[in-house]
């Protein structure tokens, strides 16, 4: 038996008398006897006191308080009103102006909890500020605008007074990694942990003249180690398009086979390099090999600003092509641009069909600026890259209160217009194999039900297994019928959806954040209002209360 198995042999020192009771530090199950762990806990309350402290702001209040609030605790609604993924980013820092570093950091997030970080949005800006992880771009939603905000923050936090309240917050959070250690990332379950999966097949959903073109993935989970539950996300780790790292070797004027780090170049753009938007290092990188007009240029986009009214269509190659005739080193301009990060899908098949097999609904992402065609680097992989038996990158992600309710007769109402259908299809196997006496309602949409209404026969067949009791749906662009929205069936089928959440239903919405997800909680206010005779502002809080209480839950990006 170690040391550390038993209690200390040692006579603690009498406890002092004049430090209140802050958060018990240590664990009820650490190996001490109640008296050292009473010592202990005064010890470290010592500790905190004596940093530095600000008369004009009350003290911290103890534990034992009611209005106690231990600063390193996961945050809710009340203490971070900013967390909404619809809100802009200038109204996010607007409502924490005044609130500690961390709480500003987690503002400047995107709000998504969606996992791409490694954290969640407040986890994450915990982690920045305690200098525990000093990567700021790892927020993908939140992109060049969130760490560009981060910057500054670590500015201002570098160089500004001391916060009495994030300095206690960072002491306890040193007391208790020492005591609490993290265990170490299981292997799959972490972006910093990826292992290999086997790419299976890619199926076209879309048909006819539809102007989208989404997919059906499979994996093959079988040599990974992977277990996975519906609600949780598959991350996958993808390579930029050959074509696209071609057109950015020609722009640098480089050899493709030039050695970076002892790689060729070419495989350092592929793999390792993000060719997105372009970073501002890039532009102030840029600045310093050309002159006059164009330096004044390339240094303001460097600082955020928008000479040409083009910034924000700059990937790296519309940077590059912008300030022609440069050819810089390319171990530097590799120096200057971003890591590629992992992107995150969310699964749209249930284990229990076959615990060795992964699906994803995968749009394909494509556009047009000035004449040029850009694709999205993940979806492009996907759909256009990859070959059956291909090994990659992978890790699954494990859900954020996103879940299938716990009482298998509950009736779920989901609402996933085009992709943001993918958990559903999940949820709808799994309730199909564990023979789920509860209700499910699905609402899906997209442009035109002759082209994009995704596994229009697995639903019908879910339909007359009684597994999908209501399939509701919305079309846009169909010529036949007004342009409709899912919102708008809820609305025209509100007084059912109303009685649906008055014998329990469990509320869930899967897709864009920005407006689908918004447009979505509105309606559901304001069938709240109308059908349970509430103002509106009883059935905005209402809805909150739902969200509390796990029975309003989205999946949004």
């Amino acid at each position: 038996m170690s040391v550390m198995e038993k209690p200390l042999p040692i006579e603690m020192p009498e406890r002092p008398t004049d430090v209140p009771p802050v958060v018990n530090l240590i664990p009820e199950d650490a190996p001490f006897s109640e008296e050292q762990r009473a010592w202990l806990n005064g010890f470290f309350a010592g500790l905190l006191s004596a940093l530095p402290t600000n008369p004009a702001l009350p003290p911290l209040p103890a534990a034992a308080d009611p209005s106690f609030r231990d600063p390193m605790a996961d945050g809710d609604d009340d203490g971070a009103p900013w967390h909404d993924p619809t809100l802009s980013l200038a109204d996010r820092m607007e409502m924490a102006k005044k609130r500690p570093m961390r709480r500003r950091m987690m503002a400047a997030m995107a709000q998504q909890d969606c996992g791409q970080c490694g954290y969640t949005c407040e986890t994450y800006a915990d982690e920045i500020v305690q200098h525990a992880e000093e990567r700021l771009n790892l927020c993908v939603p939140g992109g060049k605008e969130t760490s560009r905000m981060l910057k500054k923050l670590i500015e201002e936090m570098g160089g500004g007074a001391i916060d009495p309240d994030e300095e206690k917050a960072k002491a306890e959070a040193k007391v208790v990694a020492r005591l609490e250690p993290k265990a170490p990332a299981e292997p799959g379950y972490s972006r910093e942990m990826p292992v290999e999966a086997r790419f299976l097949s890619r199926m076209l959903l879309n048909r006819g003249e539809s102007e989208k073109s989404t997919w059906h993935i499979e994996f093959d989970l079988a040599d990974s180690g992977l277990g996975y539950t519906v609600g949780d996300s598959f991350g996958i780790y993808p390579a930029n398009d050959p074509a696209l790292v071609a057109a950015v070797i020609e722009a640098i004027n480089a050899p493709a086979d030039f050695p970076v780090g002892g790689k060729p170049l070419q495989d350092v753009l592929t793999h390792d390099m993000s060719l997105g938007a372009a970073p501002d290092m890039l532009f102030e990188f840029v600045s310093y090999m050309v002159g006059g007009a164009r330096k004044a240029k390339a240094k303001a986009l460097a600082q955020g600003e928008d000479p040409d009214g083009d910034a924000a269509t700059l990937d790296v190659l519309a940077a590059v092509q912008k300030f022609p005739g440069i050819r810089p080193d390319p171990e530097a301009f590799v120096e200057c641009l971003e890591g590629l990060q992992p992107r995150l899908y969310s699964i749209s098949s249930s284990p229990k069909v076959d615990p060795n097999r992964l699906a994803l609904t995968v749009d394909h992402v494509r556009y047009q600026i000035d004449g040029r065609e850009r694709l999205g680097v993940a979806s492009t992989f996907l759909s256009r890259v990859l070959a059956p038996g291909t090994p990659l990158k992978v890790y699954i992600q494990r859900a954020h209160n996103f879940a299938l309710p716990a009482n298998p007769e509950a009736p779920i109402i989901m609402v996933g217009p085009g992709t943001g259908v993918a958990p559903f299809r999940a949820f709808l196997q799994e309730r199909m194999i564990t023979q789920a006496p509860g209700d499910t309602w699905l609402f899906f949409g997209h442009q035109r039900r002759a082209c994009d209404f995704f596994y229009e026969h697995e639903f019908a067949g879910l339909q007359e297994a009684q597994t999908l009791t209501r399939l509701s749906l919305a079309w846009s662009r169909d010529q036949s019928t007004p342009k409709t929205y899912v919102q708008d069936r809820m609305h025209a089928e509100a007084a059912e959806l109303w009685a649906w959440l008055q014998r329990g239903a469990h509320f869930y919405v899967c897709g864009d954040a920005k407006r689908m997800a918004s447009d979505v909680e509105k309606a559901m206010v304001a069938i709240t209002a109308e059908h349970g005779g509430m103002s509106d502002t009883a059935a905005g809080a209402f809805v909150a209360d739902l969200k509390k209480k796990g029975r309003y839950q989205a999946d949004v990006y």
